[in-house]
């Protein structure tokens, strides 16, 4: 099948036949021949990443449409408009999609597609297959998120696409080949009079999957890092006779991880740039910035690499934009540029609407059934720096389900971090969506064994969110936080008593930690079992201590048991489950 651009489709690429077969060459188009006098001729690629499982401008959580205060939209419908319209607009000329990751997880539709319904059983397409596959894109490369499910989901997926999914330094452990196609070169058409133009178009994950999706990966996969893979696989590409190189790369540009230096470098886009010759652009994602147009020189060659990153959800819609020459039968790109177009501009696509209208409507039927009712309203807006019912909601049903399950003698402590700002269970009816909208992530629960300096330590840790603030100074709760540090990257841990002084340096903040309701201080020696997400246990955040074996792992997913406990008690009373246990102070002074 042939697009608008006049770019040769490709057929359905499995996971497994990826693995084994040679790199990908896309089927010849015809060569035209230049005429004499020289021309030029241009190239545009337009690029996603980090669109989590959005196809609707739909928030499922407010059961609304999305707005946020930027007015932007989200969603494939709307990436598709916009692609529609470029295309139409370039007709005749050459016009690649691609997509930089993170695809299937991150919405209540995402989650049915895995969790409730999911395709490995009953085969359905993926509503992010079928979005996609009406757009025509032309790649896509595997996020870290797309791991989240296991692999055979993921490899269904993939099997349901009717475009190459990449991943070059995603390797097999048992034959070290590559897990998945690590690149595919396209003959495109530029247009009548044109010459045929190679591009190459390399896929590269994050490494961090090693660490986030441990349980899903280890033995089987091992993720090696980008700008070495880059380096390999670049010019074997250009071996093969890609005259433009273009990266599709699962990782900032900042140049930091998240995690230790255990790992390659988590966020390395913009050092593939300077480090690799022969790269000409790279989409880029993971970050969820918004970065219509960055340069990096390549510190060998000297060329301007052009990068961009098209933010997250689908508010926006990268545009790169190449004009070529050719000489003695070489390529050249004599001009470059991008920009970002955000998709609040237009109306979603009817097709692609179509194309999964059946399945968003049954999502939507299923985050509105009633779980429980709630005696009061609970609300997560002052999570970060005050104790709140809500948080602990989330403590209590993961201590009882850890001490049901283990019947231990040791105190059972949880950590639970605020995910989301404008979570609330409202007075009255509680549904799926507000529960979802309190655990937006699609952790489950575990257990490990602290000591009391573990614990310490572990907190510590964790009070680094907080800026320093001297005693009397000015308290904004909108600037109390670190920005370079997420939300999602603070815990609260309940079972234990204790106050973080945020007017001393990080470190050596945590200065009282007892036992509740007592003045008894936690032994160093002392131990405690610890119920905790997967994501915290395996190494995400970096936090201390908390990487070590389990002593319960019953892969019971966290949002399914906080709906399960409403369920089953049929009302959310704060006396059931709020125990204030933790306090911000200056000085020994309550911050509020």
């Amino acid at each position: 099948m042939t697009n608008p651009s006049g770019t040769t489709r490709r057929t359905v690429l499995s996971a497994a036949a990826a693995a084994a077969a040679a790199p990908l060459v896309a089927p010849a188009v015809a060569e035209a021949h230049q005429p004499g006098a020289p021309k030029t001729w241009d190239l545009t690629l337009l690029g996603t990443s980090d669109t989590h499982g959005n196809v609707y401008n739909w928030d499922y959580y407010k059961d609304a449409e999305y707005d946020d205060s930027a007015h932007n939209d989200i969603g494939l419908a709307k990436v598709a408009t916009l692609v529609n319209r470029i295309r139409a607009e370039r007709r005749g000329k050459a016009t690649l999609v691609l997509d930089a990751g993170d695809t299937i997880q991150g919405t209540p539709l995402a989650t049915y597609y895995a969790k409730q319904e999911p395709i490995t059983s009953t085969h359905e397409k993926h509503p992010m297959a079928r979005a996609m596959n009406v757009i025509e894109y032309d790649a896509v490369t595997l996020g870290n998120h797309e791991f989240n499910y296991g692999l055979p989901l993921l490899d269904l997926w993939i099997r349901q696409l009717g475009f190459p999914a990449l991943a070059a330094n995603a390797v097999n452990v048992k034959t070290g080949r590559p897990a998945f196609a690590p690149y595919v070169i396209k003959k495109v058409d530029l247009g009548k009079g044109a010459p045929t133009l190679r591009v190459g178009i390399l896929g590269l994950t994050n490494p961090g999957v090693a660490i986030w999706d441990r349980a899903n990966v280890e033995g089987k996969l091992r993720f090696d890092d980008l700008v070495a893979t880059a380096a390999k696989y670049v010019p074997e590409m250009r071996r093969l006779g890609a005259d433009v190189i273009l990266i599709s790369a699962h990782g900032g540009d900042s140049g930091t991880s998240s995690y230790g230096p255990e790992l390659p470098n988590e966020n390395p886009s913009a050092l593939i740039a300077q480090q690799v010759p022969g790269i000409d652009a790279i989409l880029f994602g993971h970050a969820h910035n918004d970065i219509p147009q960055r340069f990096v020189t390549n510190t060998a060659t000297g060329a301007q690499v052009l990068l961009s990153e098209p933010s997250k959800w689908g508010q926006r819609l990268t545009r790169m934009d190449f004009t070529l020459s050719r000489e003695r039968n070489r390529w050249t790109i004599t001009a470059k540029q991008a920009t970002t177009l955000n998709t609040n501009t237009v109306e979603a696509d009817p097709a692609v609407l179509a194309a999964v209208r059946a399945q968003h409507n049954k999502t939507v039927a299923y985050v509105n059934q009633v779980v429980a009712t709630s005696t009061e309203t609970l609300s997560a807006a002052e999570s970060r720096y005050k104790d709140t019912a809500i948080l602990d909601y989330i403590n209590k049903v993961q201590t009882d389900t850890v001490a049901a399950a283990l019947g231990t003698a040791l105190p059972v402590l949880s950590i639970a971090a605020p995910f989301s700002r404008t979570a609330v269970f409202p007075a009255g009816e509680v549904r799926i969506k507000d529960v979802a909208g309190l655990y937006i992530y699609d952790n489950t629960l575990e257990a490990v064994v602290l000591t009391g300096a573990e614990v310490r330590a572990y907190l510590e840790y964790s009070a680094k969110y907080f800026v320093t603030l001297a005693p009397g100074a000015p308290v904004d709760p909108a600037t109390i936080s670190d920005p370079s540090v997420p939300d999602y990257n603070y815990d609260t841990v309940s079972g234990v008593d204790y106050d973080i002084d945020i007017s001393r340096p990080v470190g050596q903040r945590i200065t009282r930690l007892v036992h509740p309701g007592t003045d008894t201080p936690v032994g160093d020696a002392e131990q405690f079992v610890v119920a905790v997400n997967n994501y915290r246990r395996s190494g995400g955040g970096n936090f201390p201590g908390i990487v070590k074996t389990q002593v319960y792992n019953a892969q019971q997913e966290i949002r399914q048991l906080l709906i399960d406990w409403a369920q089953a008690k049929g009302a959310i009373d704060p006396a059931d489950f709020f125990t204030p246990n933790w306090k911000l102070v200056r000085a020994g002074v309550p911050v509020f």
